[in-house]
């Protein structure tokens, strides 16, 4: 049964909240402050909480089901990270705390650095920006001033694969540059005779993916970074895939000269509803000095923690010192999985990913039938049928399960990307194969459940390309359309 809004619900003069009397004199407020036209519903307290209640049972989350969004690695927060960023000592810190009296935290943040730079492999770390996107742009700015540094500032040009994640052009964008895409090879990897027709002296640098989106590790690195190298440009990396390498491979060791680190992808800090997030970034020696301000310090003469700026830092990239909550669940999630347990966690989102590629064989094209890493990209057109990506995506919704990511990357049609991580037992991945052939054989019978999918869901399906133009923002009153 349909419940009733929050305006339908509201009676005049019904508060939710009593406040005490007002023990001190009375302002008058500025007019221009008061607003008689708001129409707000008067409600309960009981009312309220109900209806946030409900609508907050209809979410979907990696709590409550399998959720094998791709590029994501929407893995489990284990909840002694919840808990130790409740402590105390850390959820009651402020960020203008003087130095002498927040060493623990600052402590904590040196070790994160520390941690971050042997798992990546590089020789300084910053942790402050606050997203994986924030990261790239912190790279590109980097980039860019190392070369303005060395005479070079008229570069311009940032090669960007086609297999990249979607922010990277935006990023290049932001950063005054101009994307250049490169095409892929017919393994998925780089395609490097385009790569060589694409440097010149123009050349920033290129945003290498690995594994790229098609959850395909880049056999060529090597000769990738070999030749942006040898044009004068930087390899910047993209580590929102780390979860595939973390303990097995270090990217500053790959020829990767900067990385950002996805706190939220790869050390299950929490994921979603566009944030928080967290992208400390990692770079090799000579670009250090460049890296935002501030970074912790140890002071080993009188053993203690301060923060610093780097010589030639490009400054800020948000404010105060980053994200420290997130950086309490990450530094826990290290510490509690120590160097073996990081490589068995990547060891097992590729065994995941592979087993769930080998179970769908046949049944969903793979255009990249080759062993990947955490992830992978098959057809969203079952074989045999004449479904889309969208319509296997919505009728899974009935079997329970978040659909995977759709149509990305853009260089295979009718895409779905597919990432198990470690954290699913293999009974899921039985049940997620089961219903992805259940579906697939749906497609070839009964086509049209598919597209009228979901059907067992609170909110069918929706018009998308209305709901993009005509905006409903807000919920609207009684009588109102």
């Amino acid at each position: 049964m349909d419940q009733p809004t929050l305006y339908e619900q509201s009676v005049p003069g019904r508060v939710g909240v009593a406040l005490p009397d007002c023990d001190v004199p009375q302002s008058a407020l500025p007019q221009h402050l008061i607003r008689d036209d708001n129409g707000l519903p008067e409600l309960s307290e009981q009312q309220v909480v109900r209806h946030y209640l409900r609508l907050s049972q209809r979410n979907f989350g990696v709590d409550t089901g399998f959720y094998p969004l791709g590029s994501c690695t929407m893995k489990h927060n284990p909840r002694i990270g919840e808990q130790m960023a409740r402590l105390p000592g850390f959820a009651a810190l402020h960020p203008l705390q003087d130095e002498a009296a927040a060493q623990g935290a600052l402590e904590l943040m040196f070790e994160l650095q520390e941690a971050l730079k042997e798992i990546g492999g590089f020789d300084a770390v910053a942790l402050q920006p606050t997203a994986g996107a924030q990261g790239e742009l912190t790279a590109l700015l980097m980039m860019r001033a190392w070369h303005a540094a060395r005479g070079e500032g008229d570069r311009d040009e940032v090669l960007i694969p086609d297999t990249a994640h979607g922010t990277n052009p935006a990023s290049a964008s932001m950063a005054g540059c101009v994307a250049v895409e490169i095409p892929s090879n017919p393994r998925g990897g780089v395609d490097l005779a385009a790569l060589r027709a694409a440097c010149s002296d123009r050349v920033v640098g290129i945003m290498l993916t690995n594994p790229n989106t098609l959850g395909l590790f880049e056999e060529e690195i090597g000769a990738v970074a070999g030749i942006v190298h040898g044009c004068g440009g930087l390899v910047y990396g993209d580590g929102a895939n780390m979860n595939a390498l973390t303990g097995i491979a270090r990217p500053g060791e790959l020829g990767i000269d900067l990385m950002h680190f996805n706190l939220h992808k790869t050390f299950a800090t929490p994921h979603g509803g566009g944030g928080p997030g967290a992208g400390p970034l990692g770079a090799r020696a000579d670009l250090a000095p460049f890296l935002p301000a501030p970074i912790v310090h140890h002071v080993a003469d009188d053993d203690r923690y301060t923060l610093a700026s780097p010589p030639s830092s490009i400054g800020r990239m948000s404010a105060f010192n980053g994200n420290f909550g997130m950086f309490v669940r990450a530094y826990a999630y290290l510490r509690g999985l120590g160097a073996e347990g990081l490589h068995r966690n990547a060891m097992h989102a590729v065994l995941n990913a592979n087993y769930l590629r080998v179970g769908l064989r046949g049944d969903y094209p793979l255009p990249y039938d080759r062993t990947c890493m955490h992830e992978f990209v098959c057809e969203g057109r079952p074989t045999g049928s004449e479904v889309r990506a969208i319509d296997v995506s919505k009728r899974l919704m009935d079997f329970g399960m978040h659909p995977p990511t759709n149509y990305f990357p853009l260089t295979v049609p009718e895409a779905l990307m597919i990432e198990p991580t470690e954290s699913e037992t293999k009974a899921t991945l039985d049940a997620f194969v089961a219903a992805m052939r259940d579906i697939a054989r749906e497609a070839r019978e009964t086509p049209e459940l598919l597209r009228e999918a979901p059907h067992a869901t609170p909110v069918r399906r929706l018009d998308e390309v209305r709901a993009a133009r005509d905006l409903i923002l807000c919920e609207p009153r009684a009588g109102e359309a």
